[in-house]
């Protein structure tokens, strides 16, 4: 089944050329700040329990938190704001972002950090979800899934570049630098919208009730279900890469950016396959990206002792991963009918809640005494669930084709 986008509002204006580039490049750094806020904390987290006093498990519920602030702000800001002009939502939502990032460099308690993490939190969705839509309307008829991957391409060159050079700043430099030029980011990101984003108006014709009736379509939870539990595994791994490399692969924290630049690469590949594969066949992207993840965190488990040669695992985990979330960007987009801005949005919601369970499972079974082998095993199990859902909708998908 190849991938199909909602249909652009015909108000929508449709820059030609190099215009429609730097409207990409706009939105796309927007992913940039938003994905090195995101994982930094992650090759940070040793840095940031000492800086507040807490182990590195409790640590570890500050990227929950900021999970969380993605949860809850991605369907609220989006039903609040879809009647808004777009280039006015996003620039919105840099603001936030940004007054977010600056409290996080300034905390000086644990409970101060939860809370900045979950305000920095609060755009993420709804910006991917209104990014992602402008970019699928303004572009060519057949390229939306090209577009939509090119602006999450932001997201995983964030891990490629920012991401190691944040994590470098914050081991140099102390961890509260690494936030600071995310802020940086952010106000680039909001000059850049506001010059090269065209305006287009808000859907005028929603309501709050229009969007969550379209959300009692089955193939929507099913697809929510799939990203928020199959994506939980790349995260259950993800978050303790750093202490995992270092207490069973025998590599120091200095190990931690040659890691996370691999994370980063193995995104950007696989956004860029993703834009293909999609376009090929959506299922079939959604299907590759799911079943190979799991496989592959089932290596890391199994390899995790093994320093430097879990480096291809885990470049491949995030190829995989990457052609899933494009993968259910679109589906979303399609299955959400009238909910077009709920829609779009809700993927990053449940993605994160993918972020949340996945980081606060692996440091359970952490704590527990189970080993840093775990998360690994626990990646694994989210990642057949995941796999479940889309095999559920794909029998739906079918059913009702052939009626």
């Amino acid at each position: 089944m190849t991938a199909t986008a909602a249909p652009a509002p015909a108000r929508e204006t449709r820059p030609r050329g190099s215009h429609f580039g730097l409207v990409l490049l706009a939105l796309a750094m927007g992913g940039f700040a938003i994905g090195t806020t995101e994982f930094v904390s992650m090759g940070l987290l040793p840095q940031l329990a000492r800086g507040v006093g807490v182990d590195e498990p409790s640590a570890g519920h500050a990227i929950s938190m900021y999970a969380l602030g993605v949860v809850v702000g991605a369907p609220v800001i989006a039903l609040i704001g879809s009647h808004w002009p777009r280039r006015a939502v996003l620039m919105g939502l840099m603001g936030l972002f940004v007054v977010g990032n600056v409290a996080t460099a300034l905390v000086t308690s644990y409970e101060a950090l939860l809370a900045a993490r979950f305000v920095s939190g609060l755009p993420h969705g709804a910006y991917f979800g209104v990014a992602s839509l402008v970019a699928a309307s303004l572009a060519r008829p057949g390229r939306q899934a090209k577009a939509v991957a090119t602006v999450m391409l932001g997201l995983s060159v964030a891990n490629l570049v920012g991401v190691p050079a944040a994590t470098w700043l914050g081991q140099n430099l102390g961890w509260r630098a690494a936030f600071w030029v995310v802020a940086v980011l952010a106000l680039v990101t909001l000059a850049l919208v506001a010059l090269h984003v065209p305006s287009i108006p808000g859907d005028h014709t929603s309501s709050w009730r229009r969007e969550v009736r379209a959300f009692g379509e089955p193939q929507v939870w099913l697809t929510l279900g799939a990203g928020a539990l199959g994506f939980g595994g790349m995260f259950a791994v993800y978050t303790y890469v750093v202490p995992t490399i270092d207490k069973l692969g025998g590599l120091s924290e200095g190990a931690a950016p040659v890691f996370l630049f691999a994370f980063g690469l193995g995104m950007v590949v696989g956004t860029w396959v993703a834009g293909e594969l999609a376009s090929w066949s959506l299922f079939g992207s959604l299907f590759i990206g799911g079943a190979g993840q799991g496989v592959l965190l089932l290596l890391f488990a199994v390899f995790a002792h093994t320093g430097w040669w879990t480096l291809p695992i885990v470049f491949m985990i995030t190829v995989t991963g990457s052609v899933l979330v494009v993968g259910l960007q679109m589906r979303l987009m399609t299955v959400a009918g009238e909910a077009r801005t709920l829609g779009a949005a809700m993927n990053h919601a449940a993605l994160n809640i993918a972020n949340a369970l996945g980081a606060w499972l692996g440091g359970l079974v952490i704590a527990a005494g189970l080993g840093y082998r775990a998360p690994g095993y626990v990646g694994f199990g989210l990642a057949s669930v995941g796999v479940a859902f889309m095999f559920a909708s794909y029998l739906l998908e079918r059913r009702r084709a052939s009626r």
